[in-house]
């Protein structure tokens, strides 16, 4: 066996990390990977034992039983055809205000987020629902591009969402307050995406002429708050029936998870979006989606499982806590690393790597643990839309209409206001933290 130091074990496995992350391998792989070289040769045999720990205890996990089942939800809700009614009914109502359209793409993103954390269904819903129209009426592809991926990747943030059901499982943080917590947050970033679409078109009406199709104004003021009544109420409904029960304690997270996918399916049978076909669908993507989940959880598991028993968690809190600054700098350097690996690894490598690493340091800094976390989770959403590992931009890239123009160089222009906006979120929970923390505080069980 060979003897590393922390610091060297630190820098060895990440390194052999990194290796097969840039030749293309899987997240979970290259995680698991690294810890079984490195393990094998520090600790011999022993490694397996490690190994074998890690992965019994994730998948015995109670609260880990929340994630298919949310994703579960996502999906069915996708089958039910509720995002594209709410987006014509939303049409309806805003149709003289000027960028209408990207300030109904938000809304629309901002309801779907309460619904369904699957942030790939969320995009590319709303790339084939809005991409046609918006391109039509000569708006910016810019302004379409970055409204449609800031917008579709809010699921990941507000509730119910599989990321806070991971980081609670993986902090021992309590995923109800999470939930709970990440409204705030995300309303505020969804505000902040709505001011600046406002703002922008105004100051530069070339971003979105104000032309809209003439039959939009003869529909009657009645029938508009019919069709608003009915694509709004399944929405209420669901969120009710998952986070209510939540909130007023009357079932844990992975109870209201059950009652959520429950839910979800009586809603798609009742608008008649469900079919034999759809069904498969859902199966299938809940098990693609949640069966890649494990496999990086695993992984991830196996590599600070082994990464921890060579002490290098105690190395690398060595290296966070003599930040200069004080708690403050070690808060801003924490959200610069996991501003910079969300440009290189998933979403799930990130919340499985690094939580372990700076949970333990937060008492220390003084800082509310579900606050903290929360501006991680805020962080994550810049994740998806800084290449070069943007999964929203390929997504979106994916569904928009080849005739259209738009290029990934269109859609990378278009995030960048949105990403500078999330980090205006950011300090704002930092100026006023009851955004997070208030809502948590009036639970009736913690």
């Amino acid at each position: 066996m060979i003897e590393l130091s922390p610091t060297l074990v630190v820098v060895v496995m990440f390194s052999l990390l990194l290796i097969p992350i840039l030749m293309g391998f899987p997240l979970g792989f290259s995680l698991f990977g690294s810890a079984l070289v490195v393990g094998f040769l520090a600790l011999g045999t022993k490694t397996f034992s490690i190994l074998y720990t890690q992965a019994f205890h994730i998948l015995t996990n109670y609260i880990l039983v929340a994630v298919p089942l949310f994703v579960f939800m996502g999906v069915m809700i996708e089958q039910s055809g509720i995002g594209e009614a709410l987006f014509n009914t939303l049409e309806l109502w805003l149709y003289k205000l000027r960028g209408h359209l990207a300030v109904v793409v938000v809304l629309t993103g901002t309801a779907l987020a309460a619904c369904t954390g699957i942030i790939a269904g969320s995009v590319v819903m709303l790339g084939l629902m809005a991409v046609p129209p918006m391109m039509a009426r000569g708006y910016s592809k810019e302004l379409t591009c970055g409204a449609i991926c800031a917008a579709g990747t809010l699921g990941i943030l507000i509730p119910p969402s599989v990321m806070l059901v991971i980081y609670g499982l993986t902090a021992e943080l309590s995923v109800g307050k999470l939930l709970m917590g990440a409204f705030g947050p995300g309303l505020t970033l969804s505000a902040l995406y709505l001011v600046y679409i406002v703002l922008a078109c105004w100051l530069n009406p070339q971003l979105a002429p104000s032309t809209y199709r003439g039959e939009i104004a003869k529909v009657s003021l009645l029938k508009k708050t019919g069709q608003l009544f009915v694509s709004v109420i399944p929405i209420v409904v669901l969120i009710l029936a998952v986070l209510g029960a939540i909130f007023f304690g009357v079932a844990s997270p992975t109870e209201a998870a059950a009652v959520g996918a429950f839910v979800s399916t009586l809603i798609a049978l009742i608008r008649r979006g469900l079919t034999w076909a759809g069904v498969r669908k859902v199966v299938l993507e809940t098990a693609t989606v949640s069966g890649m989940i494990a496999v990086v959880a695993i992984g991830a598991l196996s590599f600070m499982g082994v990464l921890l028993r060579l002490g290098g968690g105690k190395a690398v809190a060595g290296i966070i806590l003599s930040t200069p600054g004080g708690s403050w700098g070690i808060w801003l350097m924490v959200m610069i690393i996991v501003f910079i690996l969300g440009m290189f690894i998933d979403w799930m490598g990130i919340v499985f790597i690094v939580v372990p690493l700076v949970t333990p340091i937060v008492p220390k800094l003084g800082f509310d643990p579900i606050w903290f976390a929360l501006t991680v989770c805020v962080n994550l959403q810049m994740a998806f839309m800084t290449p070069p590992f943007a999964l929203a931009i390929f997504f979106l890239q994916g569904v928009v209409p080849k005739d259209s123009g738009i290029t990934t160089m269109h859609i990378i222009r278009g995030v960048v206001p949105f990403i500078a906006l999330i980090w205006v979120g950011l300090f704002l929970v930092v100026a006023f933290p009851e955004i997070i923390t208030w809502l948590p505080s009036k639970m009736i069980v913690g």
